[in-house]
């Protein structure tokens, strides 16, 4: 078993969230979150991948003969980019309102939206 793309994944997600924990604004927070929400790709594929294996869409092979991808997680990684690109979208559209509202996109200076 290789733990290199578990490595990758968690520093992708580690770096998103220095990003976000350091930034200044929220247009970079956003940024951050698209970042960490990258590196669940990366966990999603390396967890159905498998050595020689081939897609399990040909009814030719004999079962046990070779070894088949897991279609589910391939399945789950492209919702989950479906999933990111709208998040990331909303998020957005609320800091544009934000700064149209407050006239700053600096969380320290939005002191009406402290509870």
């Amino acid at each position: 078993m290789n733990v290199f793309p578990y490595l990758v994944a968690a520093w992708i997600f580690l770096t998103g969230c220095y990003g976000l924990v350091t930034s200044r604004n929220l247009i970079h927070a956003v940024g951050c979150l698209a970042v960490c929400q990258a590196s669940t790709y990366v966990l999603l594929l390396a967890v159905g991948y498998r050595d020689n294996g081939t897609a399990p869409v040909f009814s030719d092979l004999k079962p046990g003969t070779r070894p088949l991808v897991d279609p589910v997680v391939q399945a789950l990684a492209l919702t989950d980019v479906v999933v990111g690109a709208t998040v990331t979208a909303l998020l957005l559209a609320l800091v544009l309102q934000i700064a149209k509202r407050h006239g700053t996109v600096d969380p320290d200076e939005l002191t009406e939206l402290r509870g």
